[in-house]
């Protein structure tokens, strides 16, 4: 028969034994060192000077004095003394200083912190995951960083999402105040979309990527070609607003045909140009000249051109190109003037374009 519980070996009362009490407390001793196990350290190598009484450490490996070849053990100082534990496998002990659990597999303390998990049916980090939102997470960084080669990855990082079909939708959700104001990914088809919004219901495409071809689009960028339908008359020597009162098109409508001119949607970087016809009133000897004019007066730099000599009715043609900054709001207009004799910029012909390009 033994003389020591299976598990614990706590000694049992044997038989007409004397002095019961002492194996009585023994067992009670070993059992308040074991149960409800929480060590204050594990990385000691010498024991303290001095411990608490019922102090319990795992001596680290090579301890020292009092110590010496406990390595995993568990050290209990009861009664003035120190008294080894052998754990066996399965024990668990809470590292205080560490705020850890442990568990002894047998041969070491192992961190009891799960290295896999599979098919988790809700997730969540700092907040409450919900079958809407099975991955939750509130925080304010996160971090993913390539496995180098040195610990046997690749060094890259891929990060995939996937979606089923083409005409799902895949992205990525940018929102303030739980309202969504950019959309960024796949939506509706393969191609990719940069949308944003204002109220979070309606959407403006900003940047369109085809997947077949690699075009790219802007379906919202500021842009225009106008012209005017009728002949213009301008008289010697006098600047002149031309007329062009058609649009071919005009995405955002940023050109004002009621008043001839292309109005800044917003501030940038923008490309213009113009093509000025010329159509006789009495001498061919007119000599056509053109330019850009910012905000109503303020000729812009690079635009002017002149033409000089004896024209081809409605076939002699100026043309002009120049880009500028400009501020929201700021409006650029065509004009034309004549040296020498009167004439007309003739109608259908006679146009004006531009669009952000910065």
């Amino acid at each position: 028969m033994s003389e020591t519980t299976a598990h614990m070996a706590l000694p049992f009362i044997m038989a007409a034994q004397a002095q019961k009490h002492v194996t009585h407390n023994e067992a009670l001793r070993l059992l308040d060192g074991i149960a409800q196990l929480a060590v204050l350290d594990r990385d000691l190598t010498d024991p303290p000077a001095s411990p608490a009484e019922g102090a319990r450490y795992i001596p680290a490996s090579d301890a020292t004095g009092a110590w010496s070849g406990w390595d995993g053990s568990i050290a209990y100082w009861i009664d003035g003394a120190w008294m080894r534990i052998l754990p066996a496998a399965g024990w668990l002990a809470w590292v205080v200083d560490e705020a850890v659990l442990l568990a002894f597999d047998g041969a070491a303390w192992i961190s009891t912190a799960p290295t896999v998990l599979q098919n988790l049916a809700l997730l969540g980090v700092g907040t409450t995951a919900d079958p809407a939102n099975p991955f939750s997470a509130k925080l304010n960084a996160a971090l993913w960083t390539a496995k180098t080669v040195a610990e046997g990855g690749t060094g890259d990082l891929f990060y995939t999402m996937n979606k089923e079909a083409a005409g799902r939708d895949l992205g990525l959700t940018l929102q303030t105040a739980y309202v969504t104001k950019a959309l960024m990914g796949l939506f509706g088809s393969d191609r990719f979309r940069l949308a944003v919004s204002a109220d979070g219901s309606s959407f403006f495409d900003g940047l369109i990527v085809d997947n077949a071809t690699g075009i790219v689009d802007q379906p919202r960028l500021p842009r225009f070609k106008g012209h005017t339908n009728y002949d213009n008359y301008v008289a010697v020597d006098t600047w002149t607003k031309v007329g062009i009162n058609n649009t071919d098109y005009n995405d955002q409508g940023a050109f004002d045909a009621g008043n001839n001119r292309f109005v800044a949607p917003v501030a940038g970087t923008y490309l213009f140009g113009a093509t000025l016809l010329y159509k006789v009133n009495s001498s061919t000897n007119a000599r056509m000249r053109g330019r850009l004019v910012l905000n109503g007066s303020t000729e812009v730099r690079g635009s002017r051109g002149e033409i000089s000599g004896a024209h081809a009715s409605e076939s002699t043609a100026l043309w002009l190109q120049t880009m500028a900054p400009l501020a929201q709001g700021d409006t650029v207009e065509l004009q034309g003037t004549f040296r020498t004799a009167d004439g007309y910029f003739a109608a259908d012909h006679t146009s004006f374009w531009g669009a952000k390009i910065g």
